[in-house]
């Protein structure tokens, strides 16, 4: 069997390793002429990072991330509601990382050269259509080349050209009217180096967490987001979804002003940054199907949601393990498609759905929905019990269900 990716994201490359790992020969085609090592923080939870441990990453996981060993969840004006263990610290066999998202795409292009080899990966080729037939299905590219094998996997991104041609009437991604601000500074540690602070629910909020040591010991770089609702939820998103589109510094100085935090001086922070970024944050609604055929969709390709809960890479990873574990126990590439469809569909847009409403920081949202100004005591507000069945709740849905 022999199996062509598109798209050398997170997914993608994910794939390559696991479809290797399992003896299934495989190529990545990428659109960009090289492969940059973009975007920001990201966060990798235990579900995923044990994926990732299997394929012998950890070592190197290690070496550019931070393990995150709480997590904090205050009112916007910096009242606690919730602190969560991370990780180790919670449990898990293997940890979760905080880690700058070019840095992860980093580590798995790299593993994927030295196992697959240098030309596993093939960059400047933007796929524009397939089609397929009882033997094969052949990948058409705008550079004119075209690549025949047994199955196309989809793993280019919420704009995906394949999603595009099977719903061709889709439309553009669904805008929730929340603009996200990102960055990333050399700053001083807070806390104890490894803790993550979010502040405040949907309609504003403020995330900053540690992500690779920094360039002195008493540093590290750290990640910043700030997203607010400028715009009414249904509208068409103002710009294209672009990690790589500046942010206007002026914003910014307003935005951040918005939140208090007593760990850490979230203002200078932002100031701080050299190179800030903006975009609306997007999802798309889950389709019927991800398969037809020998092709199928994975990552944002098939389920693109919002960054609630840290599962967007997450997920993604999860479903390489999906797909290439039902690959290998397949001799019908039609049929394991099927079933990989089968186990992450359903899973995967309850998941999209759940972060519309928040994910398990809607524990935040509840939470200054009945104390818009703050609180005295927690108690008086919420039940924590309650805070603590939707955060529970949000993480059982999040685990890969396997047969």
């Amino acid at each position: 069997m022999r199996v062509t990716i598109v798209g050398s994201g997170i997914g993608g490359l994910a794939t390559a390793l696991r479809l290797h790992h399992v003896g299934i020969e495989c190529e990545v085609h990428e659109q960009s002429e090289r492969v940059r090592e973009l975007g920001v923080g990201v966060n990798a939870l235990p579900h995923a990072v044990a994926e990732l441990a299997e394929l012998g990453l950890l070592e190197r996981l290690d070496e550019v991330a931070v393990r995150t060993r709480e997590l904090i969840y205050t009112h916007r004006l910096g009242h606690e509601i919730m602190r969560r263990p991370c990780g180790l610290d919670a449990g898990f066999e293997v940890p979760q990382f905080s880690i700058h998202r070019g840095r992860l795409q980093g580590v798995l292009l790299r593993a994927v050269r030295e196992r697959l080899g240098e030309d596993a990966v093939r960059t400047g080729h933007r796929l524009t259509g397939f089609d397929q037939d009882a033997g094969e299905v052949r990948a058409h590219f705008a550079n004119g080349a075209t690549v025949a094998s047994d199955v196309l996997v989809a793993a280019d991104g919420i704009h995906s050209t394949v999603r595009r041609i099977l719903f061709p009437d889709e439309g553009p991604p669904r805008w929730n009217g929340v603009i996200m601000w990102r960055g990333a500074a050399d700053w001083p540690v807070y806390a104890d180096g490894r803790t993550m602070i979010i502040a405040g629910g949907t309609a504003a909020k403020l995330v900053i967490y540690p992500i690779a040591p920094g360039r002195t010991p008493e540093t590290r770089l750290t990640n910043w987001a700030i997203c607010r609702v400028t715009g009414t939820p249904g509208d068409p998103p103002p710009e294209r979804q672009d990690w790589s589109q500046h942010a206007n510094p002026a914003d910014l100085e307003e935005q951040a002003g918005q939140f208090r935090t007593s760990m850490v001086d979230h203002a200078g922070l932002v100031e701080a940054t050299e190179d800030c970024y903006e975009l609306p944050m997007c999802d798309r609604d889950p389709l019927p199907y991800w398969t037809c055929g020998r092709v199928t969709l994975l990552g944002d390709a098939a389920h693109p949601m919002y960054p609630m809960g840290s599962n967007g890479a997450g997920q993604a990873i999860l479903d390489a393990t999906s797909l290439s574990g039902n690959l290998a126990a397949h001799d019908d590439p039609t049929v394991a498609l099927q079933a990989y469809q089968d186990e992450r569909l359903t899973a995967t847009a309850d998941l999209v759905l759940r972060n519309r409403r928040g994910g398990p920081e809607a524990v935040i949202d509840e939470v200054e929905r009945r104390a818009p100004n703050g609180f005295d005591r927690l108690a008086d507000v919420i039940d924590p019990a309650e805070l603590a069945a939707i955060v529970a709740s949000y993480t059982q849905a999040s685990q890969l269900k396997r047969p």
